[in-house]
């Protein structure tokens, strides 16, 4: 069997490898974006973490200032940090 290569068969082998090349880098594309995406997930979730116990926190500190009698602004805010961790926590049963 006699092989022949051609300007023909250059230019078909380099189209398949540039078909392949570009298939390959969009696969490496899509899975480079999933990993970094699985990534921020749990960024974000670690901060969600973080934000509650600040909020549990600012709660304490403001139950604090209550017992010694500060009255008004404190109740408000308060209340508004127990009903948003209320919220948030039914939120993220769902």
């Amino acid at each position: 069997m006699e092989v022949i290569i051609n300007a023909n068969t250059l230019i078909k082998f380099a189209e398949l490898l540039t078909a392949l090349g570009v298939i390959g880098g969009v696969i490496l594309w899509c899975v480079k974006f999933v990993q970094r995406n699985k990534r921020q997930h749990e960024e974000l979730k670690a901060i969600r973490k973080e934000q509650t116990l600040i909020c549990y926190g600012l709660l304490a500190c403001l139950q604090g200032l209550k017992d010694q009698g500060c009255n008004g602004p404190v109740t408000e805010a308060m209340n508004r940090i127990e009903e948003h961790l209320n919220q948030a926590a039914h939120d993220e049963e769902k």
